[in-house]
């Protein structure tokens, strides 16, 4: 149910992320319960599928206590800590059957939307509003609002059903609308996930336009980068992407190259080959 402010009836989150948070966990518990054998290898992964499900089913729990305002201790933001952090996790947990995988993927899904409704439920008992409700927590990958961390944990979730989708030969669950809802983390996260190496010196500045949808600027400054929910003027390139592959390169999932062979990316602008540097500016967690 959403409110006429723009919010879900849940307080704290953007319309229909709610909604999406829950659909997308049933999806994927729906693609677990499936699966005869979790032992199967996930693509372009190290893990199988009961790993995939149990590292899923462990971050929508560490998502739940950092929603409630619980401190967890989970790296350092860099891909290696994570990395390193999330196999002590695996290694700690020895479950890998897909039925109890899915139920609780599901269950700590549901408890985030929970600490959500507290915290909203606080915040109107105290005087406060939305804003107030959203607070500053911290995540693995820094800072964020509770909006934030709730667009954080469906984008996180979007990328582990694909991969279990993949491996399972089962559709996934990411569409237009989802990935509009990924874009508030995605946007927050950018500066913090740039890859040092590859931006060093870099000046450009870029428009990513998703087909009819969101558009909005990344700026590079002599390595520095910002992100901005309005382009620049005047950008080097221009990047018009189809949402599910923005979504699928932005998590590394696909490369640029296919993409644009496939039609689902063009560029234009004074520069348009600064559209295949994009994705490698970033390293995904």
């Amino acid at each position: 149910m959403e409110s006429a402010t723009g919010h879900d009836a849940r307080g704290t989150l953007p319309e229909g992320l709610g909604d999406a948070l829950r659909a997308t966990a049933e999806e994927i518990a729906a693609v677990l319960r499936g699966a005869a054998d979790t032992s199967v290898p996930v693509p372009r992964s190290e893990w199988t599928v009961g790993e995939a499900a149990a590292h899923l089913a462990q971050a929508n729990e560490l998502m739940a206590d950092i929603a409630a305002g619980r401190e967890r201790n989970y790296g350092d933001g860099t891909p290696q800590s994570l990395a390193a952090a999330n196999e002590r996790a695996l290694a700690e947990f020895g479950e890998r059957a897909a039925g109890p995988l899915a139920e609780l993927i599901v269950t700590h899904t549901d408890a985030c939307l929970a600490a959500f409704d507290r915290c909203a439920t606080d915040s109107t008992q105290t005087g406060g509003g939305t804003g107030d409700a959203a607070g500053t927590v911290v995540t693995p990958l820094g800072p964020m609002s509770r909006e934030v961390l709730g667009s954080y944990l469906l984008t996180h979730m979007l990328g582990h059903g694909y991969d279990l989708a993949r491996a399972l030969g089962r559709p996934h669950m990411i569409d237009r609308a989802r990935v509009e809802l990924s874009l508030p983390f995605l946007i927050t996260v950018m500066p913090r996930v740039t890859d040092a190496a590859t931006t060093a010196r870099l000046t450009a500045s870029y428009t990513i336009r998703l087909w009819g949808g969101t558009r909005f600027g990344v700026t590079f400054t002599d390595g520095a980068v910002t992100v901005t929910p309005r382009p620049p003027a005047r950008p080097d390139c221009t990047i018009l992407i189809e949402p599910v592959t923005f979504l699928l390169m932005a998590l590394g999932r696909i490369g640029p190259n296919g993409a644009m062979a496939r039609g689902r990316v063009f560029a234009r602008g004074r520069k348009p080959w600064l559209a295949l540097r994009f994705p490698g500016l970033f390293k995904a967690p």
